[in-house]
């Protein structure tokens, strides 16, 4: 176990003292800026940084809206929470079933049922398209300081032109970090997962995170978008603020990886590799950016 994985679980077992749970056999699924366990009664516990409550509160009422309203989303456990344990917010959730990673038809089928909800009385804030990428940017140490200036540059750029975004289809809930890997695919059908970033906001910005896998990274095919398009009702990459979406998601994507590529040496050229394409360094889009975890 590594010393991530020992802190990490003083906070497990701490919070499944509070919350009445028996943390023997708890085994790490994910170690990373959220740390998620499996406990031995099917139980998963997610471990959000220190100060994320407000981020944790509202996945939690989240996922429990979508199951009022009928949407296959994963299922927030009915105990009050989160709780605090180790200056950090913990929830808990029950186990999905045996399961797959979703499908771009699974994204779709899952955004055309939130999208039509009405707002709820929930403590949603405004879609925040730049949230940590400010941190992100200071954070990525391993880039040079020119790279991070236009980094800054960038960042500042898009911000202007948010400000000042056509108009497109009416505001909703959106999901705000809709792909593949947010959905999962159980024998009963796909399952929404992680609301961490669920806001109200422009249902362009959901479309956006599928339009930008074919033509920024290449990891959707033209065939699969044209399906995702023709079952939503509308191409968002015809729409004239798509290259403005498209650009915050770029920017998003590349400055997670350059902040993962400060404390891990192993991701330094995929940080870099992506400073480059947005630099115009590298071939034309699509970009060949692999996955960082």
């Amino acid at each position: 176990m590594t010393i991530s994985a020992v802190a990490a679980r003083a906070v497990l077992e701490e919070a499944c003292a509070l919350a009445g749970f028996d943390p023997a056999g708890a085994e790490p699924v994910r170690l990373a800026e959220n740390e998620i366990w499996r406990l031995g009664s099917n139980v998963i516990v997610r471990i959000a940084r220190a100060g994320q409550w407000k981020a944790a509160l509202r996945e939690v009422l989240v996922a429990r809206w979508l199951a009022d309203n009928g949407v296959s989303a994963v299922r927030a456990l009915p105990s009050e929470q989160p709780i605090e344990a180790g200056g950090r917010p913990v929830t808990f959730w029950a186990e999905l079933p045996p399961h797959e990673t979703g499908s771009v038809m699974d994204v779709v089928t899952l955004l055309m049922q939130l999208h039509p909800l009405p707002v709820p009385d929930l403590p949603l804030d405004r879609l925040d398209p730049f949230v940590r990428v400010t941190e992100r940017i200071e954070a990525a140490t391993s880039l040079t300081e020119d790279d991070r200036a236009w980094l800054r540059d960038r960042h500042a750029e898009l911000r202007e032109q948010w400000e000042h975004r056509p108009r497109g289809l009416p505001e909703c809930v959106v999901h705000g970090d809709a792909w593949v890997g947010n959905v999962v695919r159980t024998v009963d059908g796909p399952v929404l997962l992680d609301f961490e970033r669920a806001s109200v906001g422009p249902p362009e910005w959901d479309l956006v995170s599928m339009a930008v896998k074919v033509s920024t990274t290449g990891t959707v095919t033209a065939a699969a978008y044209a399906e995702f398009c023709a079952a939503y009702g509308m191409d968002v990459t015809k729409w004239e603020g798509y290259g403005l979406l498209a650009g915050v998601r770029e920017l998003r994507m590349t400055t997670y990886a350059a902040q993962y590529a400060a404390t891990r040496p192993e991701r330094q050229a995929e940080a870099q590799y992506r400073v480059d394409c947005l630099r115009g360094r590298a071939e034309p889009r699509p970009w060949s950016w692999k996955g960082i975890m």
